[in-house]
This record gives structure tokens, C-alpha cells and sequence, in this order.
């Protein structure tokens, strides 16, 4: 009201006419008809018409006036107060009301579904809806609930999906148990951006059904990312990349078998980026070495763990579907598996995606038991629910087959061991390039010592990977030279690691601009 009376005080102060009478409109069906409101009791009828010609009043003085005007500000205050506080006790009492027909029809319905005995003991309204504190009869438990959560939103009237039962820590015969009115994911929830700026801080991942923010600690846990086609893992990737990105204390790898569709847009704050079976088994071969080096260096030193630092930064390795790897580079599988046994004391971390871990698919169990972090988005078949969280999961309560929007999950791991549904934030492509773009040219290197480890001699030249890799590419390249962007591709690396190594190599006469933004080798004396 405040700035549309602003508005029109400032643009179109002759209307006035037209919004007095607007307003007088709208009262005088709100009060014969319920229009637009949908209301049908005749006290309800009387407080829309009269709000509505009180606030068309007042903002007709604000068009002539201004919405400073005194007294117009102490106006617009006292009615907002006058007409919201029995709105909101009107919709509150209409709450409790549904909630003490329930708690009465509670013993009928339990006799009816096989949960007779169980006894409400204290109920309360939220926002979404109500949750009560059930007591259970003597033998009943939680796992009997979860099988007839359809019969109790049958017997409560309540939409199918809108009941939730959580296990009451503190006692085996008591459950909690929440209706939701209305389902609060039922729209994407858009990203704010990045939340943290160093490794070490938990990650807002998303929000659970209450408000509350999902935060997960990525710092020495192994994540596995799993759910069905479309049920929004590049979503929780991009959410987990994008705050990664934003941490000055962690360096960046992936491994993307689909030619980078997925990583690829995030390639500018990737150190590396593998996209063939060879460079995928390189780079987790060379996570190997970085973490050998560490485990050394600090077995020397008497330390029991890494702590990263923007000199001595985290690794985390991102391998987006994973069954990829295992079926196109089997030889990978291992160096993967060895940095998930030994990887967590040097903060070397793995985050794999994959829609059906099974055993086959993640080359075995061994690396799967090492995911002390899962996230499970919606699947087809009930019984992955145990393949991707764990074996019991889905009898307890963790019902991911019923998830009915992408982006939501499931997440184990350190403090979340209740099956809470959550949202992921919506990640756009227009996000993703902000984020990339911002970060691109803080992203840190490598230590020294991981460095080293990753050297090699070559003709008595110390070189790594990467860089054999971009001197044979100029070396192979046609006659008008390859561009940055094709050097990236190919080597894996970053925009500003090639620059480097590019103006390195003409100061040394080993490459030569042929064009603008394309290269190739010097041509040989």
C-alpha cells in the first residue's frame, strides 16, 4: 500500500477518482458475494468489504496527498494491525479446530488401522499444518506406523502424501507425527548463491519441510549422490560445486564420461576436467599420488590430519555417473576405491553421482561403505532406497520411491539420521556461469608438496600431466592453431593454467601465435 500509494502520488495523481471507486466496487460484491475472495459466512463477507474500502480510502488519500502525509503513516500502521491481528487469530482458531477433531477421532481411526491403544499426547500447529506426539500401545512400534501411513490419511481425510512419522529419540514406544495442509515444496526453491567460503564450513544443500536449512560438512566425508533419471542430481551437483567454488581453501577435479555435459560448465573452476576412460584414470591415479605424498609428509611431521588452508588446500574429485567410470575405465576403479579407504585424514575427497549403485555398477561394495555421506533423490523401485542409503533404510521410513518433484531427498550422514524430506535449491544455467564466472580467477592451486608428487621428468625436464598433454596438442595442431578453449578441452585445465603455460612457452620459443586467440608449437630452427 505504502508504495503504491507512492506511485501513483508521484506518476498518476489524477486517478484518485478511479481507485475510490475500485474500491467501493470490490466491497460492495466482496459484501453481497464473497468476490474474489471465495468466502461464503457472512461475518467473513463484512471484514473483506470493510478492509477493502478501508484500504481503497486510504489509498486514495495517498494518490492526492502522498503516503507521508500526516496522518496517512500512523493510518496505514493501525489498520494493518487492526484488520491482520483477527485474520491471523481467525486462521489459527480454524487450526485448532481441526486438529481437536482429529485428536477426537484419533481412537476410532487407530482402532480401525490396527494401531488401537496408541493415544495422542499433545498436538501442535505449525505453519504447514499440525504435528502431534503419539504414545504407542505396548508391542507397537515405529515400523508398524510406517506401514499404514496410507490407512492414517485415509482415516484423518487427509491428501494422500501429506502424513510423516519420525521415531521419537528419546523413547522406542513414541513417534511424531506430522500432517502437512499443504506440501511447502510444491515450487522449486530458486539458489541464493554460495554459503560458505571454506571447506571446513557445513554447506546449505537445500531446505526440509519445517524451514529448516539442510547443511551438510564436506570436509573430510565421502558423498554418494544417487536417484533415478530426472529426479535432480545435476541440481544437488551444482548446488555442492557452486558453494565449492566460492572456498578459496579447496582444489577442484572432475570426471565427466559424457563428454563434460555436466562439468563442463564449470570448467573454469576446475583444475582438471577428465572427459575420455584415459584421462579419467590419470587424474584418479594422480589423486593417488597427492594423497601418498600427504600421508608421508605428514606421517614425518606426527600429524593426523590435513588442514586445509588457501596454501595447503582440500582435494575433492567429482565423478559424475560413476557406472560410466566402472564400465569405460575399469582400471580407474581402484585408484578410486584407494582414496576412498584412505583419503579422509589428508582431505582427499570423493563425491560420486550415480542413478543405481548397485554393487556392480560401483565395481564393487568397497567403495560404497566408504560414503559416510548420502543423498537420495527419488527412485524407481523401492528397493533402491537400500542400495543408495543403506541396508533397513527403506523399512524405517526412508521412502525416497515416493518422492514427486525433483530436487527432493533424502540425506544420511552425521546429524541427519531421521528420514526428513528436503528440497535442493534450483540451480539455473544463468547461476552456474555467474558463480563460475565470479570465481574462476580466485580458485587456488595445488600445494607445492602435491605438486611434486604429480611431477614428472621427462628427457631431464620436470613436467606433469597436464602440460605433456597441452605440448603435444600444439605440437599436433593445425596449421592456423588451436584455441584456448580447445586447449582446455583437451588438456583438462583451466583458462588462466593455460594462459600461463602459453606465455611461457613463446617467451621460451616453444610456441607461437599464429592468430588471435590461436596457437600451435614454434615451428623447429
Amino acid at each position: 500500500m505504502l508504495v503504491g500509494g507512492a506511485w501513483l502520488h508521484v506518476r498518476h495523481p489524477e486517478v484518485w477518482p478511479w481507485v475510490l471507486g475500485a474500491a467501493v466496487a470490490v466491497a460492495a460484491v466482496s459484501l453481497a458475494r464473497g468476490f474474489p475472495w471465495n468466502i461464503d459466512r457472512p461475518e467473513e463477507r463484512l471484514y473483506a468489504a470493510v478492509g477493502t474500502l478501508t484500504g481503497g480510502a486510504w489509498l486514495t488519500a495517498a494518490t492526492v496527498l502522498g503516503p507521508s502525509c500526516d496522518p496517512l503513516p500512523l493510518l496505514l500502521l493501525a489498520a494493518t494491525v487492526a484488520f491482520g491481528v483477527p485474520w491471523w487469530t481467525h486462521r489459527r482458531r480454524r487450526a485448532r479446530v481441526r486438529v481437536d477433531r482429529a485428536i477426537q477421532a484419533w481412537p476410532d481411526v487407530a482402532e480401525s488401522i490396527g494401531l488401537a491403544g496408541s493415544r495422542v499426547m499433545s498436538a501442535v500447529v505449525d505453519v504447514w499444518g499440525w504435528r502431534a506426539r503419539l504414545h504407542l500401545a505396548n508391542g507397537q512400534s515405529v515400523a508398524d506406523v510406517l506401514n499404514r501411513v496410507p490407512a492414517i490419511e485415509s482415516g484423518l481425510g487427509t491428501r494422500p502424501g501429506a502424513v510423516r512419522v519420525e521415531a521419537d529419540p528419546a523413547h522406542a514406544g513414541r513417534i511424531v507425527m506430522r500432517v502437512l495442509a499443504t506440501d511447502p515444496h510444491a515450487g522449486a526453491i530458486p539458489w541464493r548463491g554460495p554459503s560458505v567460503q571454506s571447506i571446513a564450513d557445513p554447506i546449505e544443500l537445500g531446505v526440509f519441510e519445517d524451514a529448516a536449512n539442510v547443511r551438510i560438512s564436506l570436509l573430510r566425508k565421502h558423498i554418494l549422490i544417487g536417484g533415478t533419471t530426472d529426479a535432480g542430481k545435476s541440481g544437488v551437483l551444482n548446488v555442492i560445486l557452486g558453494n565449492l567454488a566460492a572456498c578459496r581453501d579447496v582444489v577442484l577435479w572432475g570426471v565427466d564420461l559424457k563428454g563434460g555435459m555436466e562439468l563442463r560448465p564449470w570448467a573454469s573452476c576446475l583444475a582438471r576436467l577428465a572427459t575420455t576412460p584415459a584421462e579419467a584414470a590419470a587424474l584418479l591415479q594422480d589423486g593417488v599420488r597427492v594423497l601418498d605424498a600427504r600421508a608421508e609428509a605428514m606421517s614425518r611431521a606426527g600429524a593426523r590430519v590435513w588442514e586445509p588452508t588457501p596454501k595447503t588446500p582440500a582435494l575433492v574429485i567429482v565423478v559424475d555417473e560413476y557406472a560410466e567410470l566402472v564400465e569405460q575405465a575399469a582400471g580407474a576403479v581402484e585408484s578410486a576405491e584407494s582414496i576412498a579407504r584412505r583419503g579422509r585424514a589428508v582431505a582427499t575427497t570423493l563425491l560420486a553421482a550415480n542413478q543405481r549403485p548397485t554393487q556392480k555398477s560401483m565395481g564393487g561394495g568397497a567403495l560404497r561403505s566408504q560414503m559416510s555421506v548420502r543423498i537420495c533423490l527419488r527412485v524407481r523401485e523401492r528397493r533402491d532406497v537400500d542400495l543408495i542409503l543403506d541396508r533397513g533404510l527403506l523399512a524405517a521410513g526412508w521412502h525416497a520411491h515416493t518422492l514427486d518433484a525433483p530436487g527432493k531427498f533424502y540425506v544420511l550422514g552425521d546429524g541427519h539420521t531421521q528420514p526428513r524430506r528436503a528440497r535442493g535449491y534450483l540451480v539455473t544455467d544463468d547461476d552456474v556461469q555467474a558463480t563460475a564466472a565470479r570465481y574462476a580467477d580466485s580458485r587456488p592451486q595445488l600445494d607445492d608438496l602435491s605438486e611434486k608428487a604429480l611431477e614428472e621428468v621427462i628427457e631431464g625436464e620436470v613436467i606433469s600431466p597436464p602440460e605433456i598433454t597441452l605440448q603435444m596438442a600444439l605440437r599436433d595442431a593445425p596449421g592456423d592453431g588451436l584455441s584456448v578453449q580447445e586447449l582446455m578441452h583437451l588438456t583438462g585445465m583451466r583458462r588462466t593454467w593455460i594462459y600461463d603455460r602459453l606465455q611461457q612457452y613463446v617467451q621460451d620459443g616453444r610456441a607461437a601465435q599464429v592468430a588471435r586467440g590461436r596457437w600451435r608449437a614454434a615451428p623447429d630452427d
